[in-house]
Order: C-alpha cells, then structure tokens, then sequence
C-alpha cells in the first residue's frame, strides 16, 4: 500500500492542478488584468507542456529508470507551483505554468509504470489502476471546491501553495517505500521525435486558443492546424526510420494501445471542455461565486471517485470493454442532456447530465487504463504510459480551448455554450465505438 500512496500523492498534486485552476481563473483574470485568451493560456499553457513533453517523460523513465525521473518532476513541478503562487503579472504565471507542466510531465508516466512494476499480479494491479483512478477522481472532486473556498477566502495564490507539503510528504513516502526502478541505458532519447510531439501539441493548441480572437477562417489559425498535421506525421516518419524509436510502431499499429489511447482522448475532451465552459458559464452568466461555482460543479466530479473505485473491482469479473462502452455512453447522454436542457437552463436541470458525465468518464478511465498497460511489453512501459496520458492530455487542451472559442465567437453565449456540450456528446459516442472495436472483452483472471 506504501508504493500506491506514493505514487499516488504526486498523482494527485497533477490532477488537481488540471481541476482547482477552473474555479480560480475568473479571479486570477481581475487580479493581472488577463485577457480571455489569456486566462485560457494559464489553464492551457500547463496542459500544453505536460501533454507535449510526456513522451519524453516516458523515455527517461526507461532509460534511466521511472523512480528516478519521478522524483525529479516531483521536485520540478513543487517549485513551479511557488513561483505560480507569487507571480506579479499574466505573463508571469504562465511561464510559470509551463515549467509546472513540465514537472506533470516527468511525474505521470513514472506513476503508472511504478504501480506496473510494484504490482505484477494482474488482479493486484487492476485494483493499483483502480485506486490511481480514484486519486484522480479525488482531485478532481477536490479542485473547484477546494479553489473555491480558497479564493473565497485566502486569495488564489494558495491555488498553488497548497502544491508545497504534497510535494514534500511524496517525495518523503517514495524515498522510502518505493524501490528503484530497473535502467536500460541502452534505449537512445529519440530528440527528433520528441520534438514533433512538442510541437504537434504545442501548434495545435495555439491555433485552438487562438481561434477565439481571431476567428476560425484567419490564416494564423489555419496555418497553425496545417502545421499541427505536418509534426503528427514528421513523428510517424521518424519513428518508421529510427534505429531507436521512442514508441515503436508496432506499438503504435496496435489497435489494443492505439484505440486506446484515442478513447483517452475523447473522454478527456468531452469532460475537461465541460468543466471549463461550465466554470465560466457558472461566473460570468449566473452570478455565481468562486465557491458556488465549485460547489455547483461538484455534482460532476465527485461521481469520479466512486465510479473509479467500482470499475477498479467489477473489471476483474467482466473484463474492461463493457465498462469503458457503457461508461462513454453515459458521459454522452449527460452531455447531451445538457444540450437538450436549452440555452439558459436552471441549475437543477443540470445535475443529473454532470454526474452522468463525471461517473461515465471516471467509470471508463480504470478499463482504458488497464488496456493500454497490458499491451505493452515491460520495457516501454513508461513510453506507454507517456502515450496514453499524452493523448489525454490533448483532448484536455483541445476541449478547453475548443470550449473558450465557441464561447468567444458565437454571437449568443447560451448557444455557444450549448454547441460546445453537443461536440462533447459527439465524441464519448465515438469514444464508445472505438472501446467496442478496441476494448479486449475477456475478464482478466488472477
């Protein structure tokens, strides 16, 4: 239980951050004069690092083992967040925003391969996934209360100082119970590679955000996607023809890991871009405070910590692809319930569609999980980890900034919003017809 809660403390310090800054950044905007393309950078601008230097995260961790590199990002990501809490200026925060992604980076892949190797036992490791899911689910049930509260009373800046004893308290519990990881000083940082992704992520993020204030058709906007497309494949390239590749396309043409790794994208997607156009709705249309705000989120997230726990012990007995199908259809019929409610719906209507959405995602994300893991041989399993968790990572960006644009240029602000919760409906569907084409649906035996 020691090497879980390790793990799971750095974890935790990751997700929360993705979750706490949605209540807090209406504030953060008043407090540094932030644009709203601003304030979708401070939001974006760490889920852009993180999700653009995970497969470098991974890498290292095989390379040079994953306790090491994760320790590393633990100590990266805690001094980002004190220098997050005490920036004078817009600017300022998202820099600092970016290295904390950068620590997020070498943190999550090291988490799930660490659980891989202190759990080799498949039924043991299915409940590790589980209750890594539930951290997440914790956190994120955590995050807009926990901002709320704090912005209400203390100021946002303790948004990040909070990072500070979590940080300290995980490196503590991994020095100790946590063993180190095996090397393979043999596997060569493939940089090409690595660089692609960076910039695969980083292009398309900035054409998404910036579609907001200059419109879809501009041809900053434009060439920003075409370029995004050019890296995605200068990756599939390089890694056809290096002798070292960072993730091999066996890997990649597996439609196990692959599907996967897509299901992580639509399901973080149609979630995160709910969040955060809801957070906005919530303060900017209905008056809400920053507490009520996560107050009136909560519905949402805290169906994550149960729905991960009960998948974490059902997925032993009917294997992962009937949670994760059923899991992305419930998240689509809360989205699309959402829509259905109208332009200006009261609060009550839509408590139901959330906790559909938040119980859906969290209830798909052990199976997911479990599928991407246990397609890749042990010595990629931070590569697989990476990969997994960077496509997740996208489709976080890509749902906040894809949210932020809609409600930036549609000309009435409900029916932005209403499109937006549409597209998310659209894809847990699609996230569901993968899961049944990609899914393994035999029950993992102990």
């Amino acid at each position: 239980m020691a090497p879980l809660l390790a793990v799971c403390a750095g974890y935790f310090m990751v997700i929360l951050d993705v979750t706490v800054i949605n209540v807090a950044v209406p504030a953060v905007g008043r407090d540094l004069s932030a644009s709203l393309t601003g304030i979708q950078w401070i939001t974006d601008g760490y889920t852009l690092v993180f999700a653009g230097f995970l497969m470098t995260g991974g890498a290292l961790g095989d390379r040079l083992g994953n306790r090491r590199v994760f320790c590393s990002g633990v100590v990266v990501f805690t001094v980002a967040s004190a220098a997050c809490a005490f920036a004078p200026s817009a600017p300022f925060l998202v820099g600092a925003r970016l290295v904390e992604g950068l620590g997020a980076a070498l943190i999550v892949p090291g988490s799930l391969a660490l659980l891989q190797e202190a759990y080799p036992a498949p039924a043991a490791r299915s409940r590790a996934f589980g209750l890594w899911g539930s951290m997440a689910g914790i956190a994120a049930s955590a995050g807009p209360l926990l901002g709320g509260l704090l912005v209400s009373t203390v100021g946002w800046r303790w948004v990040f100082l909070i990072n500070l004893p979590v940080g300290v308290a995980c490196l503590v519990l991994t020095s100790r119970h946590v063993a180190p990881s095996p090397r393979h000083p043999d596997r060569a940082l493939d940089w090409p590679a690595q660089c692609a992704v960076v910039a695969a992520v980083a292009l398309l993020t900035a054409a998404l955000n910036e579609a907001g204030r200059r419109g879809w058709s501009d041809p900053a906007v434009l060439a920003g996607l075409g370029l995004a497309v050019l890296a995605v494949a200068a990756f599939a390239l390089r890694e056809r023809l290096a002798r070292f590749p960072a993730l091999p396309l066996r890997l990649l043409r597996s439609r196990t890991m692959s599907g996967g790794a897509a299901i992580g994208l639509l399901f973080n997607f149609g979630f995160y871009g709910m969040v955060f156009t809801a957070s906005l709705d919530f303060q900017h249309q209905r008056g809400f405070s920053a507490l009520k705000t996560g107050l009136a989120l909560f519905p949402a997230v805290a169906m994550t910590t149960f729905a991960s726990v009960l998948s974490g012990r059902l997925t032993r007995r009917t294997g992962d692809r009937p949670l994760v199908v059923s899991g992305m259809l419930l998240g689509a019929l809360g989205l699309a319930g959402w829509a259905a409610a109208g332009l200006d719906p009261a609060y009550p209507l839509l408590v139901l569609p959330m906790m559909a959405t938040g119980f859906g995602t969290s209830f798909a994300l052990t199976g997911s999980t479990a599928t991407v893991m246990g397609a890749a041989p042990p010595a990629y399993a931070g590569a697989a980890s990476a990969l997994f968790n960077t496509t997740r990572q996208i489709g976080s960006a890509m749902g906040v900034a894809l949210g932020g644009s809609l409600l930036a240029t549609s000309t009435d602000y409900g029916a932005g919003l209403r499109t937006s919760m549409i597209i998310g409906a659209l894809a847990y569907l699609t996230a569901a017809a993968l899961a049944w084409r990609c899914v393994p649906a035999e029950a993992r035996s102990a």
